[in-house]
């Protein structure tokens, strides 16, 4: 009796200490489970929505006179209604983000498609990946210089080769055979850009010569930022996130960003959230930061917004790294995260609200 009294006081302290995690033989410590979900993420809130980025970095209202935050407001919303429309007349979350995407390569505003950066050679190389929430199967595409919209190779990458990701020559062979737009080098070419890269090349010159650090230059660190992307979720409960950049001013060495790696600067799983990022690519791909957001989702029980900010304004910066996110999960809930003075960013949920911002604040 006393044995059997014994054994229920143990149980009963077991219990009041916490719900003690399953297989000890994993958990030797027996760590106590807690509950990190900090709102209702089973709720559905939206029956479709639409988030798209167009680069983060040091974006000032001083910097930017209004004539030029009117543009780029413009184009925002040229390219989030464009995906919105295809949305709410029942079209497919890859087929809005794709023509989002579209709209965003074919401007000389943002850093990708027409208006790519310049490498160190003073060429355009393009990157770009795509990924379907419901089937897992995603395509890329790095270092083109002909494909006019690299957005459109790597949903062709997906959906018509056994491959994820292409390069290069490569890449481009690929892209003549499935008739996708092909344009001369020249295309991306704009004088802005150009004048970009010639400005850091001196700066880093400059800072060699007097032995400082490139990393404390302003126009320096931002040559590492730019990317345009698009998360969306359909009718149909189906996410997918696509990202297209021209990668990073100045360049070398064939390098190639966070953009075309998937889990990294891109991914989408329905049973978690679409996610695409823009910001420091060589910190985005070793945080592995879109797949992150998502596993935080899924294995540790967090909403998406407090799975974003763990990671944007937590594991990357803690590494050295800066940049932002655009997301949105299963449920509607969308999110626009950044650690930078500044996104280009818009939302618009199935009522039509339409939200469109450039500054922190």
């Amino acid at each position: 009796m006393k044995k059997i009294i014994f054994y229920i006081t143990l149980c009963l302290l077991a219990y009041s200490c916490g719900e003690l995690v399953p297989n000890p033989d994993k958990n030797p410590e027996n760590i106590t489970r807690e509950n990190t979900n900090t709102e209702n993420t089973s709720k559905k809130v939206n029956d479709f929505a639409i988030v798209i980025h167009g680069g983060a970095g040091t974006i000032l209202k001083k910097n930017m006179t209004d004539e030029k935050e009117a543009e780029y407001k413009a184009k925002l919303e040229e390219a989030i209604r464009t995906g919105y429309t295809i949305l709410k007349n029942g079209g497919s979350s890859l087929d809005a983000v794709e023509k989002t995407i579209n709209v965003l390569e074919d401007s000389p505003l943002f850093n990708a498609g027409k208006g790519a950066v310049f490498t160190n050679a003073e060429t355009n190389e393009l990157d770009a990946s795509i990924m379907d929430g419901k089937t897992l199967n995603a395509g890329a595409s790095a270092g083109t210089k002909t494909v006019k919209n690299p957005i459109n190779l790597a949903r062709a990458i997906m959906e018509k080769s056994p491959h994820v990701m292409m390069a290069g020559e490569g890449a481009e062979k690929f892209a003549k055979e499935q008739n996708l737009e092909l344009v001369s080098p020249n295309y991306f070419k704009t004088e802005n850009r150009l004048k970009t890269l010639k400005r850091v090349i001196k700066k880093e010159q400059e800072n060699t010569i007097e032995n400082k650090s490139a990393f404390y230059d302003a126009d320096i660190k931002d040559s590492k930022f730019g990317t345009v992307g698009c998360v969306a979720l359909d009718k149909n409960g189906n996410l997918a996130a696509g990202t297209s950049t021209g990668g990073m001013t100045n360049k070398r060495y064939g390098r190639v960003g966070d953009v075309p790696i998937i889990g990294a600067g891109n991914y989408a799983n329905n049973a978690t959230c679409a996610v695409s990022g823009t910001g420091w690519g060589e910190f985005f791909i070793r945080a592995t930061v879109a797949h992150d957001i998502s596993a935080l989702m899924e294995y540790k029980g967090l909403s998406l917004k407090a799975a974003a900010k763990e990671v944007i304004q937590k594991k990357v910066p803690n590494l050295g790294g800066n940049g932002g996110i655009i997301a949105v999960d299963k449920n509607g809930n969308m999110v626009m995260d950044f650690n930078t003075a500044g996104m280009y960013r818009a939302s618009m949920d199935d009522k039509g609200e339409l939200i469109v911002k450039i500054y922190s604040k």
